[in-house]
């Protein structure tokens, strides 16, 4: 233990520091040398304690201690300070890391804003730390003008071990001044809109170094400066000439209507031109962009395009080159800065997020969004949200236009964990499980929220929320229903299943963190009656099956619970191995292979696996209990029990969206995640909107949520008995 004075004595510097100024260097402790070997180091907390954090002696880059932060499944080193004093300035944190070989570590640093926002977020999950040796690794940014607090640290996304030195956080400047809202003319709505194209195109499928080598959020920011101001189709024209002039030196921008301007491209013996594979966004991904050198066939492939605005496109899709030679990957885009405060940086995330869907979302064939329409009118929304807040929930109407369960935004504002979990039951809302506040009870139903109908609540979270179904929309509207910052109150109506058709008013105060809500079910492993397991895939882990395997062996019944997602089962092929006596497959997994614009899709590539079997087979009945939770990776487990009935499916449809999500930053500091490849049912058959349907099904009732009943556990019991 660590005397108290000795803590005191390092800490005196720094609050005397603070009395002068902010510090250079907040941080507490940033060399780790202070504090007992084997404990958390002073000044940092460790928030999981299954994965601890230490200080260690050994193999540290400078000074005599470093920290070794260890996971099974994940841990979280952190600090906080105050962000009182950084507001308004551009930071930048660094630290040295190694990591053990095989896993993953990350830098991590949060602001949170006044009222419970989240502010500027960076926790390098698109350039994780892999490196066995000592490095330098930094996150830099903007610390919101309204920031409250900044945390950071270390983060271990899954199992693994890693350790950290010589953190530091400095200012390297003021941020960057904030544009106004202001709304757009007719005039400027069409000259950007002629920008966001021509953008599009010229990014993604005009072949230049230069193009490639480009930071084309910093092209997006510069070209709206230029361009909006245009005032005739000629100076547009003129301007987003010079606007692409550095990256696309062939491409012509033209008045529509008059003769197609000449190309001057030198002839040479070979070509280069954009593959894609899905699209390259982030460094851990599936999905690869490059530039393949081949043969110059006869002539050319040129794109022309009437752009809104009366001006129009003409671009070479290859360029021609004289050295031949393998493939060439895309670098790995430019992480984008700016604040969603700003009126400019609002418009370059909405030119930039709307081109990443426009080429390559691989579902408009399914979802018929009109996606064309949802650029001007993201555009004008944009340019008059008076802040980063309101730009959040533009961002979120856009991409819920995709209707894609892996649809999303983040940052999103903090909140406390909801001390409320809802159900959908007999066309109500229904309290599944709480915590006892303001004695709620499981089986009531929620009449109204702020003084809105409990439907018209839910469908304006609806409204903003992505997904392919409905079941799966409603779902994770339920599970924002009651999200609230510190300070705030929630005034509800509800229902009491005790005293239907009677009114009990209930308040909500947020003034301090609420026990975490679980969902009641049996224990994760449980032998239910002699005979009848039971195992919730929702929280088993690889090691808790492996575990049970001799007991399931003997089994005349088992009952999976996919009302979730299988985070524990890290291991799918050996999960599945017991429950086949043949070898099996995924569904396809199709990454589409993309070298026309507007989302044309040439070929695909399979990315499914395929599993073999392996003992002992688990010869018992079986059933997998599922509902419209059930998303992505749940449902390549789902879809294998689907084809190759391997139980029968109690319960509801699933979320209908799987296949491996391509996240991207844009300016502001926002992050959209969506589906980058197309999955189809084994039969080939389509899987988006559609999910995994039961053959037995089973709803909740609101009597037996009262009565603490599960009927879907139940009615799987049955199945499993016969």
């Amino acid at each position: 233990m660590i005397p108290r004075s000795r803590v005191l004595l390092y800490l005196l510097p720094l609050a005397l520091a603070f009395a002068q100024g902010p510090p250079p260097n907040p941080i507490v402790n940033p060399g780790f040398e202070v504090g007992k070997l084997g404990d958390v180091p002073i000044g940092w907390m460790n928030t999981i304690p299954a994965s601890p954090t230490r200080l260690v002696q050994e193999s540290c880059h400078t000074g005599k201690q470093c920290a070794d932060l260890t996971s099974t499944a994940q841990g979280v080193l952190l600090q906080s300070f105050d962000a009182a004093p950084y507001r308004g300035k551009k930071f930048r944190y660094r630290a040295e890391v190694r990591n053990k070989a095989g896993t993953r570590a990350q830098l991590w640093l949060r602001v949170d804003r006044l009222n419970g926002r989240v502010g500027f977020f960076d926790n390098m999950g698109d350039r994780p730390i892999t490196s066995e040796n000592w490095n330098v690794y930094e996150i830099s940014g903007e610390v919101d003008r309204d920031a409250r607090n900044i945390f950071l640290g270390l983060l271990l996304p899954g199992a693994g071990e890693a350790w950290i030195d010589d953190a530091s956080f400095e200012i390297i400047g003021d941020a960057d001044p904030v544009e106004p809202a202001k709304p757009l003319t007719l005039r400027g709505l069409q000259n950007l809109e002629a920008l966001a194209r021509a953008f599009g195109y010229i990014h993604y499928f005009y072949p230049s170094d230069e193009a490639a080598a480009a930071d084309w959020n910093h092209l997006a920011e510069d070209g709206i400066r230029a361009v909006e101001p245009a005032q005739t189709p000629a100076e547009l024209a003129a301007k987003l000439q010079s606007a692409f002039a550095e990256v696309a030196p062939t491409a012509r921008m033209f008045l529509t209507g008059t003769p197609f301007p000449v190309l001057n491209l030198k002839p040479g013996p070979n070509i280069i031109s954009w593959r894609h594979e899905g699209v390259s966004l982030s460094a851990q991904s599936v999905y690869h962009s490059v530039r393949v050198i081949e043969p110059a066939p006869q002539a050319l492939r040129l794109l022309r395009r009437d752009l809104p605005g009366g001006v129009s496109l003409l671009m070479p899709m290859a360029l021609y080159r004289d050295v031949a030679g393998p493939p060439i990957q895309a670098p790995i885009p430019a992480k984008p800065s700016g604040s969603g405060d700003d009126r400019t940086t609002r418009l370059a995330a909405v030119i930039v997020a709307w081109n990443v869907m426009e080429h390559f979302y691989p579902y408009f064939d399914v979802v018929k969004t009109d996606w064309a329409m949802q650029l001007p009118v993201a555009l004008s929304a944009a340019a008059e949200n008076k802040d980063a807040d309101e730009f959040g929930v533009t961002l979120r109407k856009m991409v819920a236009a995709l209707h894609d369960g892996h649809g999303n935004v983040t940052p999103v504002a903090a909140t406390f964990n909801q001390p409320i979990i809802w159900t959908w039951a007999e066309g109500r809302i229904v309290v599944l499980a709480t915590n006892g506040v303001g004695g709620i009870s499981s089986g009531d139903a929620l009449v109204s929220i702020d003084g809105k109908p409990a439907l018209e609540a839910i469908g304006e979270i609806e409204s903003l929320d992505s997904g392919a179904t409905p079941q799966f929309i409603r779902y994770r509207a339920l599970g924002e229903l009651l999200a609230r910052p510190r300070g705030a109150t929630a005034q509800l109506e509800v229902e009491p299943a005790a005293a239907p058709d009677t009114l009990k008013p209930v308040t909500i105060r947020y003034d301090q963190a609420f026990r975490q809500v679980q969902e009641p079910r049996p224990d994760k492993v449980s032998e239910l009656e002699p005979g009848i397991f039971y195992l919730d895939l929702d929280r088993i882990t690889d090691a808790d099956y492996a575990a049970a395997l001799p007991s399931l062996a003997k089994a005349k019944g088992i009952v999976f619970d996919m009302r979730g997602y299988p985070r524990g089962i890290q291991n799918p092929v050996e999960f599945f191995s017991h429950l086949i006596d043949k070898p099996v497959r995924t569904a396809q997994f199709l990454v589409p292979i993309v070298t026309e614009p507007e989302h044309k899709i040439t070929d695909f590539r399979d990315g499914g696996w395929f599993i073999q079997p392996k003992a002992p087979f688990l010869t018992a009945k079986r059933a997998f209990i599922t509902d419209g939770r059930a998303i992505s990776y749940a449902e390549t487990c789902m879809a294998i029990v689907e084809n190759y009935k391997l139980a029968e499916i109690v319960g509801e449809p699933t979320a209908g969206t799987n296949g491996n999500v391509n996240p991207f930053p844009v300016p502001g500091g926002y992050t959209i995640t969506w589906t980058g490849m197309k999955v189809l049912k084994h039969d080939g058959s389509q899987h988006h909107g559609v999910g995994i349907q039961p053959t037995i099904r089973v709803s909740r009732t609101r009597a037996g949520i009262a009565a603490g009943r599960d009927e879907m556990i139940e009615r799987a019991i049955e199945e499993v008995k016969k």
